[in-house]
């Protein structure tokens, strides 16, 4: 009986002995082994691992992809012209060991904290160096790839690896935004007025030379019109002339019938003539021999 009862409590402190050193490590981690503060084991794969009770402790770190959001950043170009920038990174803890030694207990909080701030300068040096335009182009890919790049240099010392780092939001500040906002305008409004004025210039041709073709045109054919007539008239007075030439009494005959014909036209025709005028000869009774 007094073997039971010593038994029981040896074989239950064995059991807990061997549990508190015994532990596990999932895909998703890496693991220390510590022993009064120093590293003595890692662990980076999936699986058992051992420990010494009492003396030795387990830290673990994820080992996924992690996330880092910047607070916005004001930033200055070559052009002064400020900037609000907002960034993102990504990271992996790639050398546990030389992460322990460089954030101690802090863990990923102090990482964090530090690798915010090698963000922020690295985001300065890179954006400061070129103008606004070309941080609100396409060349901003190039400029993020050259942020990531020099921040990922300096994180090397925490034992992580940078993996990308992208800009979120590039604004101007708010107290900017009216006065570029009413720059924009004016300069826009500018631009309208000289399209306007150059497209007013432009009927004005248009229509100074419509009208310089309207009047040539006009002009041509009244010249034309007057040679025509001119012509036709040369024509006709040459007829007149032949036929005056062929008989000149039927010819003075012919024009007395056309001046009758033009004076006595409609019903109510009234002519006041003297006795002795030559008008109606062609109408006068022949004198009896």
């Amino acid at each position: 009986m007094r073997k039971t009862t010593l038994i029981l409590p040896i074989a239950f402190v064995i059991v807990i002995v061997a549990l508190s050193s015994v532990f596990v490590v999932t895909e998703k981690e890496k693991a220390l082994v510590l022993q009064f503060g120093k590293v003595v084991t890692v662990k980076e794969d999936p699986g058992l691992g051992f420990k010494i009770p009492l003396i030795q402790e387990v830290v673990k770190y994820d080992d996924r992809i992690l996330s880092l959001d910047t607070p916005e950043l004001q930033i200055t170009p070559l052009d002064d012209r400020r900037l609000v920038v907002d960034a993102f990174a990504r990271y992996r803890i790639t050398d546990v060991n030389k992460f322990r030694q460089a954030v101690g207990a802090g863990g990923i909080r102090t990482a964090q904290s530090r690798l915010d701030s090698i963000l922020r300068a690295q985001t300065r040096e890179v954006l400061g160096s070129v103008n606004s335009n070309d941080i609100l182009s396409v060349d901003r890919a190039a400029l993020m790839v050259k942020i990531r790049d020099g921040a990922a240099a300096k994180a090397r010392s925490l034992g992580v690896t940078i993996i990308d780092v992208r800009l979120k939001r590039t604004d101007l500040p708010p107290e900017n935004l009216q006065a570029t906002f009413g720059r924009m305008r004016a300069e826009r409004q500018r631009e309208a007025t000289d399209e306007r004025a150059r497209g007013a210039e432009a009927a004005q041709r248009v229509r100074a030379q419509a009208d310089r073709t309207v009047v040539e045109l006009v002009s041509d054919a009244k010249r034309q019109a007057e040679i025509i007539r001119g012509e036709a008239d040369a024509k006709r007075n040459a007829i007149f002339a032949k036929a005056y030439g062929a008989d000149q009494e039927f010819f003075r005959f012919y024009r007395s019938l056309s001046a009758y014909r033009n004076s006595l036209k409609g019903n109510n025709s009234t002519m006041v003539l003297s006795p002795d005028s030559e008008f109606f000869n062609y109408l006068k009774s022949a004198k009896p021999e």
